[in-house]
């Protein structure tokens, strides 16, 4: 069993079930509402838990009611969560979900204590692989590529300008097919692999512009995709630290994604190990 350090954020997820997207401008009403713990931090930890690693969660939330519902799938997962600081008058970290039939989303985040995350906080991890996402300060990031030692794996979502260091000690960066075009060549300082996921099509795996793998997700019915990158990257970074070989640590991480797509919620729809090798 592998042992993980996540660094990233713990947010409450706020979903409304639409008819449709709206455009902008567009008011789109007879919504369902519902409430998740999310954020991309707490998504890939608690993937990383159900999917057989031990893992420890390194994030800040906030002195609020919101932080309880927010951590509740962690600690019932058995996520360690020992480094999460609670901050002194901060609201825990919200994202606004809408999401239509079929899956497709429109997300909005808004930080909160996620912001509040210092490289003090993080220190020196010591675990087999540590993730990390770009949902706190990237000053973080860049502490955490320094200082780990150990398989470092970034998801560099959402896009933001990201220190070429974290480019070039990464061993993967995982980006999904708009934020590979939101990097493009900058993506070229990576000296480890990159992941690209494409939704319902071809993901692949690279390494100094060679394709080292590639894979499809399997079908299957897609009601929320929220959370779905998550359990990818979880699952792949899982994966290549047991030392799985590139082309079957893609099709793992592939299943993970599209099972994590059959369940309304980011944390809810996580999928357990079994479920995953099923497919």
């Amino acid at each position: 069993m592998r042992s993980i350090t996540v660094v990233g954020s713990v947010n409450l997820d706020i979903v409304a079930k639409v008819a449709r997207l709206p455009v902008p401008g567009e008011t789109v009403t007879g919504a369902e509402l519902s409430r998740f713990p999310g954020g991309k931090g707490a998504n890939q930890a608690l993937a990383a838990q159900r999917l057989g690693a031990t893992v420890s969660l390194i994030a800040c939330v906030g002195e609020d009611a919101a932080a309880d519902e927010a951590l509740c799938l962690l600690r019932e997962g058995g996520v360690d969560l020992a480094a999460c600081r609670v901050v002194e008058g901060a609201q825990t970290g919200t994202a606004l979900i809408a999401v239509a039939p079929g899956g497709e989303n429109h997300i909005v985040v808004a930080p909160g204590a996620n912001r509040s995350l210092t490289a003090e906080d993080v220190g020196a991890p010591q675990a087999d692989a540590l993730i990390c996402q770009l949902e706190v300060p990237v000053p973080v990031i860049v502490h955490a590529a320094n200082t780990f030692r150990g398989f470092f794996s970034v998801n560099l979502a959402p896009a933001a300008e990201i220190d070429v260091r974290v480019l070039q000690r990464a061993d993967l960066v995982i980006v999904n097919e708009s934020e590979s075009a939101w990097y493009g060549e900058s993506l070229s300082a990576c000296t480890g692999m990159i992941a690209t996921t494409r939704g319902s099509g071809t993901a692949t795996l690279t390494r100094a512009g060679d394709l080292i793998a590639q894979a499809k997700p399997p079908a299957v019915e897609a009601v929320d995709t929220t959370g779905a990158g998550d359990a990818f990257t979880a699952a792949l970074t899982i994966s290549l630290a047991e030392g799985q070989e590139p082309d079957q640590a893609l099709r793992f991480a592939c299943a993970a994604g599209a099972v994590a797509t059959m369940t309304m919620g980011a944390q809810p729809s996580l999928p357990i190990r079994d479920s995953v090798t099923s497919y």
